[in-house]
């Protein structure tokens, strides 16, 4: 692969925490690349540190020892407001809980990262209104959280994610909370995204979520244990859908 195509370059991240008097050893060492445009799963059980090397590429949390360059910036070192500004700027991240504000309206929650980037109201809406109907909810903008199915919060929630263009896509067990028609309906969106030139990685423990992405990355004991090409991804599925 073409080296000047690396989004995101990590080396020898390590990640220790204090409990007590306990020195808690997350990441031991882990070095990866990915380039633009891949899709790419990170599995692990639990203790095996894919949550800690989720929150470190998420810029939710910085290395004990270590370098990540995103997009052509080292965050390994950066204070709390400039890992804010890159995650707003570089990350929209799909969580299993939706993490979708219940008085707001879908329109308004998926323009929630605009405000924080500072785009006027007019471009807002038009942007929201944009995102929104990529994800098929065009006829649902004005619906709150509590008047929508799950299937369609995780396309809100999606929709929150790419409406600032970020250069990643990171989803956190993006159907943990979903039944099994509703998360192949999520994983084919993540499919169209994928097709449109996003970088996507997805967080899970489930192998059936992880068969979607053409690289899956496997922690153990905060080592990468294999790092392999998927050679049969599952592509679209066709399902009857009992819920948006």
């Amino acid at each position: 692969m073409d080296t000047n195509n690396i989004l995101i370059d990590i080396t020898n991240i390590k990640k220790y925490y204090k409990v007590g008097t306990v020195i808690v050893k997350a990441l031991e060492g882990v070095s990866v690349q990915i380039h633009k445009n891949e899709y790419v799963a990170i599995m692990g059980p639990s203790g095996s540190g894919k949550s800690t090397l989720m929150n470190i590429l998420g810029c939710l949390d910085t290395p004990t020892e270590g370098t990540y360059v995103l997009n052509g910036t080292d965050v390994s070192k950066l204070e709390d407001d400039s890992l804010a500004e890159i995650r707003n700027k570089e990350i929209g991240f799909v969580f299993q809980t939706f993490n979708l504000l219940p008085r707001y309206s879908a329109l308004e929650n998926v323009m929630l990262p605009l405000i924080y980037a500072g785009i006027p109201k007019h471009e807002r809406v038009k942007m929201g209104e944009h995102t929104l109907d990529t994800v098929g909810l065009g006829d649902r903008m004005e619906h709150k959280p509590n008047e929508l199915s799950g299937g369609q919060r995780q396309r809100v929630a999606v929709a929150r994610a790419l409406v600032n263009n970020p250069s990643i896509i990171l989803a956190d067990e993006p159907t943990g909370n979903l039944d099994s028609k509703t998360s192949i309906d999520i994983m084919n969106l993540f499919e169209d995204i994928y097709d449109q030139g996003n970088t996507i990685i997805v967080v899970t423990h489930e192998e059936d979520i992880a068969r979607h992405a053409r690289r899956i990355i496997r922690l153990r004991d905060g080592l990468i244990e294999t790092d392999e090409i998927n050679p049969n991804p599952v592509r679209r599925q066709k399902v009857v859908l009992s819920e948006g």
